[in-house]
C-alpha cells in the first residue's frame, strides 16, 4: 500500500513538472473596462471596422496574451506594431491577463 502510495506521488509530482507554464486566468470584467482603449481599432466588441486591424472577440486567450506581451517587448513587426507598441508598452502582465480574458469571451 505504501509502495502504491509513494509511486502516486511521484508520478504527479513528474507531471506537474513536465506541465507547460500556463498563465493565470485573467479577469474578464477587469479587461472590459481596460478594453475601452482598444475600442477604437478593434470595435466595442472587439470586431473590428477597419478590414486591415484584427477581430479580437473569440480568440485563444493564450495566444492573445502572447501577441501582447510580444507587442510590449517590441518583438513583433508589420503591419500596425509601431502602434501596438505604445498600446502595449503600459500594460501589466494582469492588464494583459485581463484583456485577454475579455476577448476570448466574445463570440
Amino acid at each position: 500500500m505504501m509502495k502504491r502510495v509513494v509511486k502516486a506521488a511521484l508520478l504527479s509530482a513528474a507531471v506537474v513538472a513536465m506541465a507547460p507554464q500556463v498563465s493565470l486566468a485573467g479577469d474578464a470584467a477587469a479587461g472590459k473596462a481596460k478594453a475601452a482603449m482598444c475600442a477604437a481599432c478593434h470595435g466595442a466588441n472587439g470586431i473590428a471596422s477597419v478590414p486591415t486591424y484584427p477581430n479580437l472577440a473569440g480568440q485563444n486567450a493564450p495566444y492573445l496574451e502572447s501577441a501582447l506581451k510580444a507587442y510590449k517587448l517590441k518583438q513583433r513587426s508589420g503591419g500596425q506594431a509601431a502602434i501596438m507598441y505604445g498600446m502595449a508598452a503600459g500594460l501589466s502582465d494582469a492588464d494583459i491577463a485581463n484583456l485577454a480574458a475579455y476577448y476570448s469571451g466574445l463570440k
